[in-house]
């Protein structure tokens, strides 16, 4: 009896074993509806072809990970609908979002639940100020990006500067971080200052008004889609000024939106995935192109990709457990290589290091490093 009984426990054993495996899940918020669809579709797409490569490499402790994913919408009734799904999903970690204020209204369903989360494009300084202890970013802050831009301005040489945001979080933030250290470090006076309606179709009204005061340049904090239409607006107008964008406006859908008139426009942004040098990102973005036909259209859902590889680092050396995940990205995490570079974190969960660069669209529409 015992020679039948022993096979037959061998064989239920490995019949089991894959199944008690329990898969590690991974959230992905991010906004694949509304304006920054493209961003998350992107955000999305580089985030499942990391999980594809990590499960043929085995998975993470030999489990596989099984990406969650739920739409944000690009808002922030949205993302805190998507937040509340994730959570009744029993994720552990959430990887996004892209926007400030489409990230803040998680934050706290996220804290509440013990979840660590990951932003990637969500650049406002308050995000990390409200002691989230499992809060984090792949991303830069606005006052870096504040500091940058009015090092920029200075460099070029202007001394009267418009600012336009939209009154988001993010670019009401950036706006006045910018301002304030161009006032302080007395780089230029600011003739201009206040807010367009995001989402419009028409900014003729301000634009005139612009143009009567007549600066030298135009600082705006706003999103790729109203820095298209302004552009191409003011082409319209027979007006030129010189104009400057945050990091926000990286993405190749203000070219498709402004058309010939986005040749000139500058903007700081972290560096695009192409003028990435590091080894590991050249053969990642490869892959991508290879899989996909293209490459990700602006530098956030690489960040997205950073999030995904320091998650999965830390649940390989800690578990699953937050906390201890956690615990893991603030003290033992160091100049890890990801696909855009060094990524270290703070105690406030910023990360660290320069990032930021200076770019330029050339008449073919082409994103420019600006030595």
């Amino acid at each position: 009896m015992k020679r039948y009984l022993l096979p037959a426990a061998l064989f239920l054993l490995a019949t089991l074993s894959p199944a008690m495996a329990a898969n590690v899940k991974i959230g992905l918020m991010a906004p694949l509806t509304g304006a920054y669809a493209s961003e998350g579709e992107d955000m999305e797409k580089l985030v499942r072809l990391l999980v594809e490569e990590k499960n043929k490499a085995g998975g993470i402790n030999g489990a596989a990970v099984e990406l969650v994913v739920e739409d944000d919408g690009s808002t922030p009734r949205d993302a805190g609908n998507a937040a509340n799904r994730l959570t009744a999903k029993g994720v552990p970690v959430v990887i996004g979002t892209y926007g400030s204020a489409i990230t803040e209204a998680s934050q706290e369903i996220y804290a509440e639940a013990g979840i660590v989360q990951i932003a990637t494009g969500s650049t406002s300084i308050r995000l990390t100020a409200k002691g989230f202890a499992r809060f984090f970013r792949t991303c830069p802050r606005d006052d870096e990006q504040g500091r940058v831009a009015a090092e920029t301005i200075a460099r070029l040489g202007y001394k009267k500067i418009a600012i336009l945001h939209d009154n988001s979080v993010y670019a009401k933030g950036l706006a006045e971080e910018s301002r304030d250290r161009i006032l302080k470090d007395g780089i230029a006076e600011i003739i201009f200052y206040d807010a367009l309606q995001p989402n419009e179709r028409d900014y003729s009204a301000i634009l005139t008004k612009l143009k009567g005061i007549n600066p030298e340049a135009i600082l705006f904090t706003g999103y790729y889609t109203e820095a298209g239409l302004l552009l191409r607006q003011m082409a319209e107008m027979k007006w030129f000024a010189p104009m400057i964008g945050g990091d926000a406006t990286n993405n190749v859908g203000l070219v498709e939106i402004a058309g010939p008139a986005a040749k000139g426009y500058r903007f700081i942004s972290p560096a695009l995935p192409e003028d990435i040098d590091t080894p590991q990102a050249k053969a990642f973005l490869a892959a991508y192109k290879a899989k996909y036909r293209s490459m990700p259209s602006s530098i956030w859902p690489v960040l997205a990709g950073d999030a995904f590889n320091v998650l999965a680092a830390a649940i390989e050396a800690r578990g699953t457990d937050p906390e201890a995940i956690a615990a893991y990205l603030h003290r033992d995490l160091k100049d890890f290589d990801g696909l855009s570079g060094k990524i270290s974190f703070d105690e406030k969960g910023d990360r660290v290091g320069d990032l930021y660069r200076l770019y330029e669209v050339d008449a073919r529409g082409k994103f420019v490093l600006v030595p």
